[in-house]
């Protein structure tokens, strides 16, 4: 399915946002993450399932100041 994730197109065979982490790379990485400009929590991402057109922003935590 084609979703958008942090702007960009994408093809997916994920059906859920935390397989979609795991696809991506970030597994249990400390990450926030939102679907459709809501925020979803970490205990929530293995039963959030996604749909084409979604947008998806994965934003990992980043020190300074």
């Amino acid at each position: 399915m084609k979703i958008t994730v942090n702007g960009e197109a994408r093809e997916t065979s994920s059906e859920t946002l935390g397989a979609l982490l795991l696809e991506l790379g970030h597994g249990n990485a400390k990450v926030a993450t939102a679907v459709n400009e809501a925020f979803v929590p970490a205990a929530a991402r293995d039963g959030l399932r996604l749909a084409a057109g979604d947008r998806v922003e994965i934003v990992a935590p980043r020190q300074g100041g």
